[in-house]
């Protein structure tokens, strides 16, 4: 469970302070701008943990009940590293790429709203003292995943901030701003649980709902979030700009003109950042780097069909004595045994062909082949669907296309804690108080279980799967809003900015290449051939850069976010000198032996 909570997961006393509630400048942030001080041992960009702080337990709370802003917002910054950098002592972050460095300065915390949404966005600012008033630089990073608000800063600050750059994160509507029904409480700007107030996401229409239910703003909003990733992105980098000019007022105004602007996401964060540079404001960007997006063109597999594709079929492989040995989490019996009980499940429906278990299994396979799936991101396949992670992503992305209520989850979808017999309870004060810091934005996770009101048999998941791929089909009433929803996220793959860098492993099997960012190139080559456009997908590299201490990624993979700062820096060193990028090169990289510290050698370089 702390793997999910890292996936899909103070002694600051007084550090945070003084808050200083900040009147807007514009018409667009018409909100609280909360503006808070880090520094010493409460920095930007570690909170005062640095390295041996970040790779050690979880930062507590002086009264768990009732923890305050900075404590929450330390905890949550350890959270978010945890969850996407491989911070293990032979994995190379600090010493070949990446940085935990002490910077001092400010942070500016808002929510925006984009026009037509129910619920806001937060958008958040780092602003080192250190600013490099020479070569005003901002970084836009939408956060990865669902996660909260500093969801990408082991990706984006880890880059910037050392180098005198500023950073602005969006949580793109997503995010821990969990509403519990119960307690009627949601989040407040500052992180803490209240009743009172605005609070960061209250969901909508939620009269009928049954009881003990906890809300996800990704799954409960009603407004599809990822439809306006690329609004959400262009709005804070203006946040970003108008921060800018809050904290330098003697060298404001700050604007694309005269300040140079790096758009850079990770996984859902990458699909961000290339959907906002296919916007009317996209050609602000003076570079884009996406690591690992999840996006999608017209013609090719979508987020959503292959989640539900690998939630479905991929189980039933493990049945196959070929798939034994494959990297997983659950024990070779209990793998087997669930195994056997999908290819069961499809072969009931008729979905599957074979007389036995393994000639069903060898069907599946077959099915995934035909659906596009290729054998390398299939070779993690057991460790995706022993942790459930596809099931997680189908239950979640399957209410936000919808727009649906908690009234009516889409094949019985919800979210609440649970007793020892699994039973829906209410949530205790001690576990809603650290939700915002624990979460990932997506559930199970963080004392919250994935409740499915179809469970039964021996598959218990199936039912429910089966409910999506029906409803996929077009069978049942919540078929067209699905459709709809889904198409609502398509990109046009026509970039407005100058200078685009994809970056995206050949094993990764999460968002794996094949459908998402080897497409957009592709196309967006075609449709916007002026565009500098760089692509690479180095072997050996899968999605979850916080696996690889784990002993079934050891001497196996290699950490993405090696490729992704250097693609930032080959991108910032473009845009100073304003000069072409130079043409990419396969890379030729290897895997260390389990335990070998990594080298420069081993990860390749993306040019020369």
């Amino acid at each position: 469970m702390r793997i999910i909570i890292a996936c899909l997961s103070l002694l600051c006393v007084g550090a945070c302070a003084p808050r200083d509630a900040i009147r807007p400048m514009t018409d667009e942030f018409t909100r609280e701008i909360r503006q808070t001080r880090h520094q010493g041992a409460d920095d930007l960009l570690t909170a005062g943990m640095a390295l041996d702080g970040l790779r050690g337990p979880a930062p507590g709370f002086a009264d768990p009940a009732l923890p305050t802003p900075a404590e929450l917002r330390r905890r949550a910054i350890w959270t978010n590293w945890r969850g996407i950098v491989d911070l293990s002592p032979t994995g190379g972050f600090g010493s070949l790429y990446g940085s935990t460095a002490k910077v001092d300065g400010r942070e500016f915390a808002t929510l925006a709203t984009v026009p037509g949404a129910n619920a806001p966005h937060r958008v958040l600012a780092q602003i080192p003292d250190a600013f490099d008033r020479s070569a005003r630089c901002l970084l836009v990073a939408p956060v990865s995943g669902s996660r909260g608000v500093y969801g990408t800063i082991g990706f984006a600050a880890s880059w910037a901030l050392p180098r005198g750059c500023a950073v602005v994160y969006t949580d793109k509507g997503l995010g821990s701003d969990l509403y519990d029904f119960d307690s009627a409480t949601g989040v407040a700007l500052d992180g803490t649980r209240s009743d009172r107030g605005e609070l960061a996401f209250v969901p909508t229409a939620t009269a009928g709902a049954a009881p003990h239910r906890v809300a996800f703003r990704h799954a409960h909003s009603r407004d599809n979030p990822e439809a306006d990733w690329g609004a959400h992105t262009l709005q804070a980098m203006r946040f970003g700009l108008h921060a800018l000019d809050l904290a330098f007022p003697s060298l404001a105004p700050f604007t694309p003109e005269n300040t140079r602007i790096i758009a850079a996401g990770l996984s859902n964060g990458g699909g961000a950042v290339l959907r906002a540079a296919e916007l009317s404001g996209g050609e602000a960007f003076d570079a884009v780097v996406a690591a690992a997006p999840n996006i999608t063109v017209t013609g090719t597999r979508h987020l959503f069909d292959f989640a539900l594709d690998a939630a479905l079929y991929q189980p039933c492989l493990f049945a196959d004595p070929a798939f034994e040995g494959a990297p997983g989490v659950l024990a070779p019996a209990a793998l087997h045994a669930a195994a056997v009980a999908r290819c069961a499940s499809l072969a009931g429906a008729g979905l599957l062909r074979g007389a036995d278990p393994v000639a069903q299994a060898r069907d599946a396979l077959a099915v995934l082949r035909a659906n596009g799936w290729e054998d390398l991101p299939l070779r993690l396949a057991a460790f995706h669907s022993g942790l459930e992670l596809w099931r997680a992503l189908v239950a979640t992305y399957s209410q936000a296309y919808t727009r649906a209520s908690l009234a009516q989850p889409v094949c019985g979808y919800a979210f609440s804690a649970v007793d020892a017999d699994g039973n829906p309870r209410a949530n205790t004060a001690l576990e809603r108080a650290a939700w915002w810091a624990d979460g990932n934005g997506i559930g199970p996770g963080i004392g919250i279980a994935l409740l499915d009101e179809l469970a039964q048999g021996e598959d218990r998941a199936f039912p429910a799967l089966d409910c999506v791929r029906r409803l996929r089909s077009g069978e049942g009433t919540q078929a067209t809003a699905l459709a709809q929803g889904i198409a609502q996220t398509l990109a046009t793959a026509v970039p407005r900015t100058s200078r685009v860098l994809v970056v995206h492993g050949a094993d990764d099997g999460l968002v794996p290449a094949a459908f998402t960012s080897r497409a957009w190139a592709a196309a967006a080559r075609t449709n916007a051939p002026s565009v500098a456009l760089r692509y690479w997908e180095p072997n050996h590299v899968q999605h979850f850069d916080a696996f690889l201490g784990a002993p079934a990624f050891a001497g196996r993979m290699l950490p993405l976010m090696a490729y992704a700062h250097q693609a930032l820096d080959l991108a910032w060193r473009c845009v100073l000198d304003d000069s072409a990028l130079p043409e990419a090169l396969p890379v030729v990289n290897r895997v260390p032996a389990a335990g070998t510290p990594l080298t420069a050698d081993d990860i390749g370089r993306l040019v020369r």
